[in-house]
């Protein structure tokens, strides 16, 4: 990180504007006008984004709220309620997404709305209460909480949108930064194993510049289609690379190719989650390197007593 480099820097750089946070310089993007119909554009697109990242089932519509409290009210068994409450954060969203869209076609219409109209509370109460059972909520992956991600309809709502975008940012910085860690601790475990040798950290290293590039950029980008391409088929490469086992292996040299491969595809679908979803995944990529680090402990103690794991 260049700490000489204030926050928020902007600069042309290969002809494509770019702004500067902790450490990397991340694709800038001119934000639309601060209107109603581009905050509903926005919102829309984001609860979309999030229930594509989030656990399977909690994309309930807006109309079937009551419902969606009741049931949440009544449950008692922990993990039932867990699970209700996520439901009742999703249709929270999808009532105040409604809720906006009709506020954007009575505008259209004429209809002067005014930020303390009483409908403009309602959608921020539904919002603000969602995002505070967000916490309830977990990625696709099962591993963890994404509050960061399910938190960002509530700020395009109460945020200028440029603010909004400047604050994205922040995020994409932040996933580069973990995307850069895993990759890092994926190299310093299997670059050192014969059964890879030195042409695992060139692929890995694609893999994570190629993510990075993904992070930044929007899909309505005309580049998205050379980036996500290159994407795909970086993650290809890195999964096709199988463990080189030469002739006279053991039983453990078997079983520790096999690991070092499981670790490796759970390293590449980690870089995905936090590449797609553009926000960082912190108790993930702490468990991920520490496992990393308990393998790598492994097979060095295996070496020096030579005896299996």
């Amino acid at each position: 990180m260049n700490e000489s480099i204030p926050l928020g820097t902007r600069r042309t750089i290969d002809g494509a504007d770019r702004v500067y946070y902790y450490g990397y310089w991340i694709k800038a993007y001119s934000p639309p006008a601060n209107t109603l119909e581009a905050k509903k554009r926005l919102i829309e697109g984001l609860t979309r984004r999030l229930f594509n990242h989030v656990e399977h089932g909690l994309n309930i519509p807006g109309r079937r709220l009551n419902e969606a409290r009741t049931a949440y009210d009544v449950a008692t068994d922990p993990q039932l309620k867990r699970v209700k409450g996520a439901m009742l954060a999703g249709a929270l969203f999808n009532r105040a997404t409604d809720i906006f869209t009709k506020l954007v076609e009575l505008q259209a219409m004429g209809i002067e709305i005014q930020t303390d109209n009483e409908l403009m509370r309602e959608c921020g109460q539904c919002l603000q209460e969602a995002l505070t059972l967000g916490k309830l909520v977990r990625h696709r992956s099962g591993d963890e909480g994404i509050d960061e991600l399910w938190g960002e309809p509530f700020k395009a709502f109460t945020m200028p949108i440029d603010a909004f975008y400047e604050s994205r940012y922040v995020k994409i910085a932040m996933t580069m930064r973990d995307i850069d860690r895993v990759t890092e601790a994926m190299i310093s475990v299997f670059s050192g194993l014969d059964i890879f040798g030195d042409e695992i950290e060139p692929i890995l290293r694609d893999y994570a510049d190629a993510a990075k590039i993904k992070s930044e950029t929007l899909r309505t980008d005309p580049a998205i289609f050379d980036v996500w391409s290159r994407f795909a088929v970086a993650a290809e490469k890195v999964k096709d690379y199988l463990p080189k086992l030469h002739a006279g292996v053991t039983e453990v040299d078997v079983r520790e190719a096999s690991a070092a491969r499981g670790l490796i595809e759970k390293g590449i679908d980690l870089i995905s989650y936090v590449t797609r979803a553009r926000v960082p995944m912190p108790k993930s990529t702490r468990e991920y390197i520490d496992r990393c680090n308990e393998f790598r402990a492994d097979v060095e103690r295996r070496r020096q007593t030579c005896d299996p794991l």
